[in-house]
């Protein structure tokens, strides 16, 4: 298989074995050099495709969703593949659906919607866009309309989101202080005769950056 690879990349003959010994331990495969690529994982075969990008030793690195459709393990091992890339001085050119997966490797990330690049920053200054400190889900049972809890917890804090499904309306809410919101938002719901069944309060992520840009969950 690399050696096939090896010849359409134009590798020189006499560096097409050191090549792919070399590549074959960049990926972690091997000790599997010699299976059928048929009997790999998922995760294995993800690791060959990049085996074969590596092979003409390429100073840019494109990589498309590289994660998908890979278990947890699979996924953090190829995630410490890209970083030994960067790690190496390549440049990687990663896409990907899975905003916590930008936020770790990536130095600068473009948020992209309908074709057109809305954002382009570090993690950290795309996260500073959202004038907040920390983001509270809240989870709302009600029977008549939102409406009204919407608008009294937008007094407290700025409303990124409400899906409402099966009598419970779920709210992402973005406030300068999960302190000071949560009791605010438990007023709020008896006071419109709701009840707030779970809260969780986490930090910006660049997950929230994506949904304020676009106002599109991230598959849709």
């Amino acid at each position: 298989n690399l050696e096939y690879f090896a010849a359409l990349y134009h590798v020189p003959p006499g560096e097409t074995k050191a090549r792919i010994e070399k590549v074959l331990v960049a990926a972690k495969l091997a000790d599997r050099a010699d299976d059928y690529v048929e009997r790999y994982s998922t995760g294995m075969r993800q690791r060959l495709a990049l085996a074969r990008a590596l092979l003409p030793d390429p100073p840019l690195v494109v990589l498309d969703e590289p994660t998908v459709g890979l278990d947890p393990q699979a996924s953090r091992d190829l995630r410490d593949r890209v970083r030994e890339l960067k790690a190496q001085g390549r440049t990687v050119l990663l896409t990907t659906h899975y905003m916590e997966e930008a936020d770790q490797l990536c130095d600068r990330v473009a948020i992209i919607d309908h074709g057109r690049i809305v954002a382009l920053d570090t993690p950290a200054a795309l996260k500073r866009t959202i004038r907040a400190e920390e983001v509270v889900h809240l989870e709302i049972g009600l029977d008549g309309d939102e409406s009204a809890v919407i608008d009294r917890l937008g007094r407290s804090a700025t409303v990124a989101r409400s899906e409402r499904s099966n009598g419970t309306l779920t709210v992402t809410a973005h406030c300068a202080s999960a302190r000071d919101f949560v009791p605010a938002a438990f007023d709020a719901a008896r006071s419109t005769g709701t009840t707030i069944h779970h809260v969780e309060v986490v930090p910006v992520t660049l997950e929230d950056v994506f949904l304020a840009l676009t106002g599109r969950a991230l598959r849709e």
